[in-house]
Parts: C-alpha cells; sequence; structure tokens
C-alpha cells in the first residue's frame, strides 16, 4: 500500500502541477471557454469508453502495468503540448489522454479494493486519498509560481519529468494474486 500510495501522490503532483492551468493554455493557441469546454469534454469521453476495457483487462493482465502505462503514457503526452499550435491539436491529445487517464483511474481503485479489506478500507483509502489530495494541492500552488517565474511551457516539462519518476515507485508495488 505504501508504494500506491507514494507513486500515485507523485502521479498526482505531475499531473496537477499543469492541469489547473490548461485554460491558459487554451487561449495561448487560440481558443476560449467553448474550446476548454470542448477539450475537456472529449478527455472525459474518451476515458468514459475505456473505462470498461481497462476493468476487464486489469482483471486478467493487473492494475500495476495500467499504472505504469498511464504515468509514462502522460509523461510523454504532457511533451506535445509546447509544440501545439492549434485548438484541434489539443483536441486530438485530450482523446488520448482520456484513455491514458482511464487506465490509471480505474487501476488506481481496483487496486486499492485488493489491497484493503473489512472494516479497515474506508481509513486506509482516506489515507491513501489524503496523501494524494496533499500533493496535488502543493502541485497547484507551485504551478501558479513557476507560471510566474517562468513560462507555461516549463510546468509541461517539469511535469512530463515528475509523472516519469512516479512510474518507477509503480515498479516497486507488489500486486496480490488474482
Amino acid at each position: 500500500m505504501r508504494w500506491i500510495i507514494i507513486s500515485q501522490s507523485i502521479a498526482m503532483l505531475g499531473s496537477s502541477l499543469v492541469f489547473p492551468f490548461y485554460l491558459i493554455f487554451i487561449k495561448e493557441v487560440g481558443g476560449g471557454f467553448l474550446q476548454y469546454g470542448i477539450s475537456y469534454g472529449l478527455f472525459t469521453m474518451s476515458a468514459a469508453f475505456v473505462h470498461i476495457f481497462i476493468g476487464k483487462l486489469s482483471d486478467r493482465i493487473g492494475r500495476k502495468f495500467f499504472l505504469l502505462l498511464n504515468s509514462w503514457g502522460m509523461a510523454i503526452l504532457i511533451l506535445f503540448f509546447p509544440i501545439v499550435t492549434m485548438v484541434w491539436q489539443v483536441y486530438v491529445l485530450q482523446v488520448v489522454l482520456g484513455m491514458v487517464g482511464a487506465m490509471q483511474k480505474t487501476s488506481e481503485k481496483a487496486l486499492l479494493a485488493d489491497f484493503t479489506q473489512g472494516r479497515g478500507r474506508g481509513a486506509a483509502i482516506g489515507r491513501y486519498h489524503f496523501w494524494t489530495s496533499i500533493f496535488s494541492a502543493i502541485a497547484i500552488m507551485l504551478g501558479g509560481f513557476l507560471i510566474d517565474l517562468f513560462t507555461l511551457d516549463l510546468i509541461f516539462y517539469i511535469s512530463s519529468f515528475i509523472l516519469f519518476v512516479s512510474g518507477f515507485f509503480i515498479l516497486k508495488i507488489v500486486e496480490k494474486e488474482m
């Protein structure tokens, strides 16, 4: 459970560093609130269609594989944002990010269920969400600070690096037999 908390807290640090400032990015490539809504909607819609398949596959392959694919996949995909020049490119990235994001959400929940049981399950999941939320909050504040000092592009690079590092902590997770 410790490695799940550490790996996913670091992953939240990486993703939360950039996502709250996403609207600023959309504006920089010529979009507005409508394009932000469409973009985020595409992310959520593509994730919705993948959740069912990931759930079934994670039962067969294991959850760790999909968490790793999420961390390293997000790390790569986020590197494309600084070179995006048009809103349609953001839409394409959002569809792929939604699919990769579904891997994390579904596998994370299943892995938490695998590692917790009985009366202590709620407390264990509460501790997990405490730490991932703390890291997310730190990242959001840090992201604002970094944008003021540097550029929006820099937080995409930092976010990518942090997500990549989180994958190494995922490798330390030992899954229970299914």
